[in-house]
């Protein structure tokens, strides 16, 4: 029974959160520069360079993602801490996980309907070229991986701070981080190459955007996406107590 109660309270504020999402215009416009971004590296390769593919399109999706989700994400606990409407929600009887949970979810969800445009790119490919699947079914995959996970730490950044900018600095910082930290493998220690070469975000979608499915892959994500959900959990409880 407790259990069933979760999940309607995890529901009900994830259909909150994504009705807030869809009433925000921060999040049309967010979602209108990554739309732009992507349109400008999308088709500059496709027109100028004439080359029908999404090599470019994926390639650079991590680095703008690394900074287009932490702003989707830095309002979803620090608008409610700002307000003092955190307080409220709590008080009720609903448990810190299904506050996360019903969060996290909407804001994941909500990164997927930014992306989802992107789709249409699809249909130039086909008139004018001959494009492999197999690499755009895997940049997807990737991406939707990606996004869990950014999501996870732009919710976890935005649970510790009362400040939207601060949390999309934080969520910003340690994404970009991950995202490029393979860039600069050769200035680490050989002992320690192999550590920070593992926790590189960017490496690990490359690998599935290759359309190679790796375990350590998908165990890399879901473990990234994890670890920051409990910490924003750990975060309720501990602001809660």
């Amino acid at each position: 029974m407790a259990n069933k109660k979760a999940k309607s309270a995890a529901g009900i504020i994830f259909k909150r959160e994504l009705k807030a999402y869809f009433s925000s215009a921060a999040a049309y416009i967010v979602t209108g520069l990554y739309l732009l971004a992507t349109g400008l590296f999308f088709f500059s390769s496709f027109y100028i360079y004439n080359r029908a593919e999404l090599r470019q399109f994926f390639g650079l999706m991590p680095v703008i993602l690394s900074f287009i989700i932490p702003a989707l994400t830095m309002r979803v606990f620090s608008e409610e801490r700002r307000s003092g409407s955190i307080e409220t929600l709590m008080t009720l009887p609903v448990s810190e996980t299904s506050v996360v949970t019903g969060k996290y979810l909407a804001s994941f969800v909500s990164t997927l309907i930014m992306i989802a445009p992107t789709l249409f790119y699809l249909i130039p490919l086909c008139v004018f070229g001959k494009p492999d699947f197999g690499p755009i079914f895997g940049g997807y995959a990737g991406a939707i991986f990606l996004c869990a996970s950014f999501t996870a730490i732009g919710v976890f950044a935005s649970s510790v701070t009362k400040n939207q900018i601060i949390a999309f600095i934080l969520s910003a910082v340690i994404c970009i981080v991950l995202t490029l930290i393979d860039s600069f493998l050769v200035f680490f220690p050989a002992p320690v190459v192999n550590f920070f070469g593992y926790i590189s975000a960017n490496a690990h979608f490359n690998s599935i955007a290759r359309g190679i499915v790796d375990t350590r892959d998908i165990l890399y994500f879901l473990s990234v996406t994890s670890l920051f959900f409990v910490m924003t959990v750990r975060a309720e409880q501990k602001a809660k107590a």
